[in-house]
């Protein structure tokens, strides 16, 4: 098939990823080529190269306007919404098979820029007003939805899904993710390092569990950073910068649990699989899909409660580090997540008119 991946443009993707939207849309370009699928990678022009890139914009929004400035400003609004109107006329004129839509961004939701295509879209973040609207017009045979997590699914329709959305699980390489039998007793976090990740709180749970811990993961607040996580660093909690993933993966492996402190309704949380991966059991707090991932490879504690978090911590160490591996290969391979695409795609193939009429 031909596919056009469509991805948000907020940052490049390219490693070392900033969060897992970037790693989702590293991974599926990918994956799909070594399937033998032609693809082009609607992203920033700052994305990597190994792809066929077709950018939206020449470089990454953040660079020119920096989100935490310039969020809801018309300079910011009429940017994007240029790179993604000429994107979207270039796919529709591109020959392409089929459209994944990861953008985040209402037009490719609208039929009148996408009717030419089949077209899937997922979603990755919960429910908000700007987007909400066109999600809720935009299912059809043609052009289905996934979203990250059950979770999620409820979120984005609390009265019940159109037949036309699904969940569809993220998902890593494991074999990028090597297992090590045995970890050195410490605790690891990683993340964006931002409120609503909960950096913070996974420190205090540490240091009252009496557990070491390093934190990675790119500073997105430098302000939050300064005065709610540096201050905290000491002989037993320290950074350890943002790693590509190969470097990570090697860190990852050395410890023996890890800390997962979602603020926020988290619609998957792709950092938690790959510590897994690793073999690393996870104590989690019990927000959006932090439970439906975790499962038996980790242990819960209530939103926002360090002292429960800490508990947490202790028992989840004593869970077999082939449990957490397992849960991995079992549900979050990405031989399974591109299946998936592919038979996603082929169902909004065979409903287009022109299959039909074929």
């Amino acid at each position: 098939m031909k596919i056009a991946l469509l991805a948000h443009v907020r940052q490049p993707i390219r490693q070392p990823f900033l969060g897992g939207m970037e790693a989702h849309g590293w991974y599926l370009a990918e994956g799909l080529a070594a399937r033998g699928h032609e693809v082009v990678l609607f992203a920033s022009g700052d994305s990597d190269p190994r792809f066929t890139l077709d950018p939206v914009l020449p470089v990454h929004y953040e660079a020119v306007f920096p989100w935490a400035e310039h969020r809801g400003k018309p300079e910011l609004i009429a940017h994007v919404d240029a790179g993604y109107a000429a994107a979207c006329d270039r796919i529709a004129r591109g020959g392409f098979d089929v459209v994944h839509n990861n953008s985040l961004h209402r037009f490719p939701l609208e039929q009148r820029r996408t009717a030419r295509t089949p077209t899937v879209t997922s979603l990755h973040v919960p429910p908000y007003d700007a987007l909400h609207h066109f999600v809720s017009i935009s299912p059809s045979p043609t052009h289905k939805l996934t979203v990250t997590s059950a979770r999620q699914l409820q979120a984005w329709w609390p009265n019940g899904a159109p037949p036309e959305a699904s969940v569809l699980h993220n998902a890593i390489a494991p074999d990028a993710w090597p297992f090590v039998e045995q970890g050195n007793g410490e605790a690891v976090w990683c993340g964006r390092i931002t409120p609503n990740k909960g950096t913070h709180l996974a420190i205090r749970a540490a240091r009252e569990a009496g557990v070491a811990l390093t934190l990675f993961g790119a500073v997105e607040d430098p302000d939050y950073f300064a005065t709610e996580v540096e201050p905290l660093l000491d002989g037993g909690i320290r950074y350890g910068g943002h790693l590509d993933g190969a470097a990570l993966a090697r860190e990852l492996g050395r410890a023996s649990v890890f800390l997962f402190t979602p603020c926020w309704n988290e619609p998957f949380g792709l950092v938690a699989i790959e510590a897994m991966a690793c073999g690393l059991p996870v104590a989690a707090f019990d927000a959006g899909a932090a439970r439906e991932v975790v499962g038996e490879a980790g242990c819960i504690a209530p939103a926002g409660d360090v002292t429960a978090l800490a508990d947490a911590l202790i028992r989840a160490m004593a869970i077999s580090r082939s449990t957490a591996r397992r849960r991995v290969e079992t549900h979050f391979a990405r031989d399974l997540w591109l299946d998936r695409c592919e038979a996603l795609y082929a169902s909004v193939r065979s409903a287009s008119p022109s299959a039909i009429a074929a």
